[in-house]
């Protein structure tokens, strides 16, 4: 799938909406970190279901899917907010900033982030001698996925903490959010 393409669907199907701004920005970059966490989640669990089968409805032994992420490109809109005579950044002593080089909003803040590819990986099969197996090729052996199940939950348990954090992240900014609205 073409990167272009599934960084729309991904985009549409986690609700993220680019135009709005305000209070509810915090709860975008969470909810674009829940969502691309999910995403990675379901794709280890379709690995890990996935680490036996021989053959698929393409022909051949499954391949390791894995989610690939990139930072949201939604910041053009909040450079355009400093973008006035009054409101620019800049350095003001060489000690300030070194090299005398304001950073740019890109690099002050993140933006979330969106799925841009699941990709299947190009990794070589697994081939075990098995003559008895059903899916044996005429050699004897069966071409199974190369599937590390260790791999596998160390990356799951680093995309649920990821997630664990985003939902803290996100009832923080409810919090704040409540609090400010009480004011």
């Amino acid at each position: 799938m073409p990167i272009s393409e599934s960084v729309t669907l991904a985009r549409s199907a986690s609700g993220y909406a680019p135009q709005r701004s305000g209070l509810f920005d915090s709860l975008d970059v969470s909810a674009t970190g829940l969502s691309a966490q999910r995403r990675k989640l379901n794709a280890i669990a379709s690995n890990i279901a996935n680490v036996d089968t021989t053959r698929t409805e393409e022909g051949g032994a499954y391949k390791r899917k894995r989610v690939l992420m990139i930072e949201s490109p939604r910041m053009a809109r909040f450079r355009n907010i400093l973008s006035g005579e009054q409101n620019k950044l800049s350095s003001t002593s060489q000690t300030h900033l070194p090299g005398g080089q304001a950073p740019t909003i890109d690099e002050l803040l993140g933006a979330g982030v969106e799925t841009a590819e699941i990709r299947e990986e190009p990794i070589e099969p697994r081939l075990v001698y098995d003559p008895a197996h059903p899916d044996a090729r005429e050699d004897g052996y069966v071409v199974y996925p190369d599937i590390n199940v260790v791999t596998e939950m160390v990356d799951m348990i680093a995309a649920s903490r990821a997630y664990e954090a985003n939902v803290t992240a996100m009832n923080a900014s409810k919090e704040m959010i409540t609090k400010a609205l009480e004011i």
